[in-house]
């Protein structure tokens, strides 16, 4: 199982100094990944269901993995999740190929519809489109990255007789990672990714969502390309040892944990302890 680290760009990882402390500790004690999360604004005052208070900090993600990368050369890079309905979708491709290219194919593009009606609202997206947007984003934005001649018309993206290089560095374009716990989700993670990301889950919880899962695979055809669909969750709480390897046991893929600090000095502790307990 590889391990992660959710929220290098969250919280008191938004200081540049302690993202660096942070995601180059994580790098030396052998975690395969460190993850973004996203919200480009948050409701002010804070209601259900936004997850975070006004003030908390969220450095923008394809800013905060470029910083990243520039101090690092292993460790992989992912966004978890960037919101694609959010976006320009070849303004969003660009950005995460220059990325991809520029970190030497270290990215792992996670990606989402969205919830928090209010964020959606703020930036003039519509909010029941946003389902819909993503899928045609994803199919919009492997154009740009894979075609010689890119050409796409859609509902939302349309565009011809263009090219947007650097296309990314790794062949096919980043792998595609899609978070989310609905049917929609599921159906998206079967016909259109490389991984399935679920945040926030229990041992119990990811059960069930592995079940429903392979509903869809049974019932959506799985394109050859895309290959095994890879399993990568974020428990809700820093798990017990009994709670590891269950999900090990389950076959999760990729255990991302929620960063575990209140300052630099804790949370470079919570990195390396993980190490020594669980990173062989």
């Amino acid at each position: 199982m590889k391990y992660g680290l959710f929220g290098i760009n969250n919280g008191v990882c938004a200081d540049p100094q302690v993202m660096r402390a942070v995601a180059t500790t994580a790098e030396d004690c052998g975690f395969e990944s460190v993850w973004t999360g996203e919200h480009v604004v948050l409701p002010d005052p804070q209601k259900p269901p936004s997850p975070a208070t006004p003030l908390f900090s969220m450095a923008h993600p394809s800013t905060a993995l470029s910083f990243i990368a520039g101090f690092t050369s292993r460790i992989k890079l992912g966004t978890g999740i960037t919101l694609l309905a959010q976006r320009n979708a070849v303004v969003l491709a660009k950005e995460m190929a220059s990325l991809d290219h520029l970190s030497g194919g270290r990215l792992l593009f996670g990606i989402g519809a969205g919830y928090l009606k209010a964020e959606f609202d703020a930036l003039g997206v519509n909010f029941a489109e946003r389902g819909a947007r993503t899928d045609e984003y994803i199919a919009a934005m492997r154009e740009l990255w894979t075609s010689d001649t890119p050409a796409f018309s859609g509902r939302f993206v349309s565009f011809s007789g263009i090219q947007a290089r650097p296309q990314p560095a790794q062949s096919g374009g980043p792998p595609i990672i899609v978070g989310g716990n609905s049917p929609a989700a599921y159906r998206r993670a079967v016909t259109n990714g490389q991984g399935w990301y679920g945040f926030g889950m229990d041992v119990d919880g990811t059960k069930q969502c592995l079940d429903d899962l392979s509903e869809a695979q049974a019932t959506y055809a799985r394109p050859e390309e895309l290959g095994k669909l890879e399993i990568s969750i974020s428990p809700r709480v820093r798990p017990s040892e009994e709670a590891f390897q269950a999900f090990e046991d389950l076959g999760i893929n990729r255990l991302i944990l929620l960063q575990g600090g209140k300052n630099e000095a804790e949370l470079v502790q919570f990195v390396e302890d993980i190490a020594e307990r669980y990173i062989k």
